[in-house]
């Protein structure tokens, strides 16, 4: 209930933030996602910093709540925030006054911090609202369907798919009416992380 109660906040957050200006068209994919797809390390994540031909050096590492992370002969050295490349230069750098030519890899081998960044969420008139984890493929009414589908109040074809962009947050329309009776799914979208998918009620 709590996660559900912070996805309506977001979905209120969002509404007023975009004017509720609804786009046409299609949500765009392709360097949108891309750019959503790019991982920065958060705190919470655990790291698993490999230096080649050095295995006292290599370790597998939790990022702290200060977004630190501890490494042989580096020490301290600031993990949250940057992506792995961005850790593995880093510490590159720092272990060139120890080690000749060091090759350093960082892996993160458990995302815990993206968790919640990277899940889809239906609020509404659904008969379970719910906040879930994205998966690749994840369409508006794979998500509707997980929720128990929608209630007999529900206005289906006036749902609103909300999106953040870099130029803000994008509101699209999605006829869910038609998608469930008629199978048109022309408004069935791919989803992305983060999305908010609203059914709203009918007025009587």
């Amino acid at each position: 209930m709590k996660h559900l109660f912070f996805a309506g906040l977001l979905v209120v957050a969002m509404v007023g933030c975009s004017s509720t200006k609804v786009e046409q068209g299609q949500p765009p994919v392709g360097n949108q996602a891309a750019q959503q797809e790019i991982y920065k390390i958060g705190a919470g994540d655990s790291l698993a910093v490999t230096v080649w031909r050095n295995p006292d050096l290599s370790v597998s590492v939790p990022v702290r709540p200060d977004g630190m992370i501890s490494v042989p002969l580096v020490g301290d050295i600031q993990a949250a925030g940057q992506q792995p490349q961005e850790l593995a230069q880093a510490l590159t750098t720092r272990l060139e006054n120890y080690v000749r030519n060091p090759q350093v890899t960082v892996v993160v081998t458990n995302a815990a911090s993206s968790e919640f960044l990277h899940r889809v969420r239906v609020t509404g008139a659904v008969n379970n609202p719910a906040s879930l984890p994205y998966q690749k493929g994840m369409t508006v009414m794979d998500v509707v369907l997980e929720s128990g589908g929608v209630t007999e109040f529900a206005n289906a074809n006036n749902t609103k798919l909300y999106r953040n962009t870099t130029e803000g947050t994008k509101v699209y329309s999605v006829k869910l009416k038609d998608i469930l009776e008629k199978g048109d799914i022309r408004t069935n979208y791919p989803l992305q992380p983060g999305d908010i998918v609203t059914i709203p009620e009918r007025l009587f």
